[in-house]
């Protein structure tokens, strides 16, 4: 039989094979007789083999476009034949699914109390501060009038880097640097994380944050003071909410107090902050005229804030990253 007739043939007898698959398992069949390593095709080049260097040119390309004709036959009955057997197209997608339900972030509930904080603070002229996390001795305490004695300098509350470097207790820092490069009037809060050496327990942590505000002017007073923070207060917790001023002692305050709310959940009073007129040495010691300006100054810690807000008891639960508490919020 010339070759002429053997191609012509195959391609008769394998339209009429495809025309008659039904299954993917009858196609494969098919693709075995015709296309696989035995089939007719391969057959068909042992026979090309044996023709003459003249002949093989024009049956060399006649093999060729066969070959390519008939596996593109098989690949388009493929795609039609694989929906019906249950199997989708590696390219094809199915718009009547449902989509997706992909888990949502959300931010962490400390971020999400600081941003509020400075939202409130803010509306009332509060300009936002940051400044370094490890600082040297003068401006994390001395310029503080902190004294070479005092008991914050101990080492079971102070990481000390070296002698007369340490992570920040405060971010009362922060209010030096700002002093020392602004001129009054200074209206600011300053935010960000604080280092204290302490054991970690239920109630206290390594490390927390904490939100400072001070104010330097010619006319600020101790009533300017606790109006600002009875508006805080009302804006954070509730309009209604009950709080107290009590006389206390810092170091960089003079006079000082601290700020009790009242929670009718544990029927009792809890502290949310401490606060004072700025002491006149502190002034001295950042270059301002300590008989001409005067201001205030007040300290929060934001998981303090949280904790009663939202009734958490554990403060070690906002570190530890447990998806079943941080989802809640």
């Amino acid at each position: 039989m010339s070759l002429d007739k053997s191609i012509k043939e195959i391609k008769t007898s394998f339209r009429l094979d495809l025309s008659n698959c039904k299954t993917l398992t009858d196609l494969e069949n098919l693709r075995i007789a015709y296309l696989g390593r035995k089939g007719k095709i391969t057959l068909l080049f042992d026979d090309f083999a044996k023709l003459s260097g003249s002949e093989k040119p024009k049956y060399g390309k006649a093999l060729n476009v066969l070959k390519t004709d008939l596996t593109a036959a098989f690949n388009k009955k493929s795609n039609i034949l694989s929906p019906n057997q249950g199997k989708s197209s590696d390219n094809s997608t199915d718009f009547s699914l449902p989509g997706y339900n992909l888990p949502k972030g959300s931010l962490h509930p400390l971020e999400q109390v600081t941003n509020e904080i400075k939202s409130i603070f803010q509306s009332i002229g509060f300009s936002v501060a940051y400044g370094p996390e490890i600082d040297d001795d003068y401006h994390n305490f001395e310029a503080l009038n902190v004294p070479k004695h005092h008991p914050a300098r101990d080492m079971q509350d102070t990481f000390f880097i070296d002698p007369n470097t340490v992570l920040r207790t405060h971010t009362s820092n922060v209010q030096i640097h700002l002093m020392e490069n602004q001129d009054p009037p200074i209206r600011h809060i300053c935010c960000g994380r604080v280092f204290r050496n302490e054991a970690v327990s239920y109630k206290s942590f390594c490390l927390f944050n904490q939100v400072e505000g001070l104010v330097v002017n010619e006319s600020s007073s101790f009533a300017e003071m606790k109006g600002t923070l009875e508006y805080f207060v009302q804006e954070m917790f509730g309009k209604d909410t009950k709080m107290r001023f009590r006389p206390s002692y810092f170091p960089f305050t003079e006079p000082s107090a601290e700020v009790d709310i009242w929670n009718d959940k544990l029927n009792q009073w809890m502290e949310i902050l401490g606060c004072g007129m700025v002491n006149p040495n502190v002034l001295k010691n950042v270059g301002y005229d300590n008989t001409k300006y005067q201001g205030f100054a007040f300290g929060l810690g934001i998981e303090r804030i949280a904790m009663i807000k939202y009734g958490v008891k554990d403060i070690r639960l906002f570190y530890q990253n447990d998806k079943r508490f941080l989802e809640q919020f």
